[in-house]
């Protein structure tokens, strides 16, 4: 399984892990993916549903998006007291 797995599939994946009757390596062979791959993905989403993975994601973007306006701000301060601290 390559990095695109969209939220349906890992959910998808930790549910059916769930109710098979293989032990997990081999559900993940099975799959493609590797089993430390899968106790990531049941530890971040092992009780979610979809739709919260979906939010999850929105919202580690906007925070993400959040953190760089804050950064570029910070930078143009530090820049203005740099230029006004000079003595002309």
């Amino acid at each position: 399984m390559n990095k695109l797995s969209t939220d349906e599939q890992i959910v998808g994946f930790v549910r059916e892990a769930e109710k098979t009757e293989a032990t997990i390596s081999e559900f993940c062979r099975q799959k493609g993916f590797n089993e430390g791959t899968f106790y990531k993905w049941k530890k971040r989403f092992g009780s979610m549903q979809v739709q919260e993975v979906k939010r999850l994601r929105e919202l580690e973007s906007e925070n993400a998006r959040l953190k760089r306006m804050l950064a570029d701000r910070l930078i143009e301060i530090d820049a203005m007291q740099e230029l006004l601290a000079k003595k002309w």
